[in-house]
């Protein structure tokens, strides 16, 4: 089996060699450094372990991250740190019980594949087969570590106004995702779901400015995603354009009348995405 790896941190090219060169082995999934973003994947992707690729980061960044880490989730999941000497001896100055395993660089992307490879079968063979529930869920039993999470949250991201535009990013499939977060990370706030049930888990508690919404997803499509948008009046207004493969008049046709603010074709063209998306911002959001 590949083993899931969240993949964080500003080291881009070693995060995109992963992706590249390690696929048959790991199972990638990015995310953004927002604590938000985060936490979601850590709950609905259920990763086996959770990769810092560091590279220049913030203390603010390391920081809540050291947060994340030692905060009780549903369960534990190993850090792991993939960096120079240096920047590993920064992050144990912070904190020193943070990173399960260091990998200090240089190192291919299959010598790092290998070594969380060996690790989870040494440590985690319980966790090869995690459980796959139908719906995720957060237990009864969980909702005191919930509320601690809402309580540091707020304190990490306090809400402002101002400052850079916030995209959520929904599809399946992680190489889009990579994709569209390498176009518009320089210029957007990027936080991305795997799924609809993702992306409205976390439209509970925080607000974008646009989607970028898949039309083929499994369990729920785009066009039954943006249904439900359209029918919570806390996020009726959020501005969604579709991504998809799919070039059927007969199935535009029926996403037009959810009256999305724009429809572009895979392969995805990074100019006209940025285009659409300038557009869709600088526009008053119809009723």
């Amino acid at each position: 089996m590949r083993y899931k790896v969240l993949l964080l941190g500003n080291n881009k090219a070693t995060i995109e060699d992963l992706f590249l060169h390690a696929n048959n082995i790991l199972e990638c999934q990015s995310t953004s450094n927002r604590f938000d973003d985060i936490v979601c994947h850590l709950k609905y992707f259920q990763p086996h372990v959770v990769l810092y690729c560091m590279n220049n980061e913030t203390r603010d960044t390391m920081t809540q991250l050291i947060t994340i880490k030692h905060t009780k989730l549903e369960r534990r999941t190993p850090f792991f740190v993939v960096a120079t000497q240096d920047d590993c001896d920064e992050m144990r100055k912070i904190s020193a019980d943070f990173s399960d395993m260091d990998l200090i660089k240089p190192l291919t992307a299959l010598q790092i594949a290998d070594r969380i490879s060996e690790y989870i079968k040494r440590n985690l063979t319980i966790r090869e087969t995690p459980p796959m529930p139908s719906a995720p869920v957060l237990p009864a039993t969980d909702q005191q570590t919930q509320t601690t999470l809402d309580e540091i949250d707020a304190l990490l991201h306090p809400v402002t106004t101002g400052g850079r535009r916030h995209i959520l990013v929904v599809d399946d499939d992680f190489r889009m995702l990579k994709l569209i977060k390498r176009y518009l990370d320089d210029s957007y706030d990027i936080a991305t779901a795997i799924n609809g049930k993702v992306a409205l888990k976390f439209l509970e508690t925080k607000m974008t400015d646009l989607i970028l919404l898949d039309y083929e997803m499994p369990e729920e499509n785009g066009p039954q995603v943006l249904e439900k948008l359209r029918n919570n009046p806390v996020t009726k207004e959020i501005p969604v354009i579709f991504l998809t493969g799919i070039n059927d008049r007969k199935k535009i046709q029926q996403v037009l009348a959810l009256k999305p603010q724009g429809y572009l074709l895979k392969p995805i063209d990074h100019d006209k995405l940025t285009e659409a998306i300038e557009n869709t911002l600088n526009e008053t959001i119809p009723n």
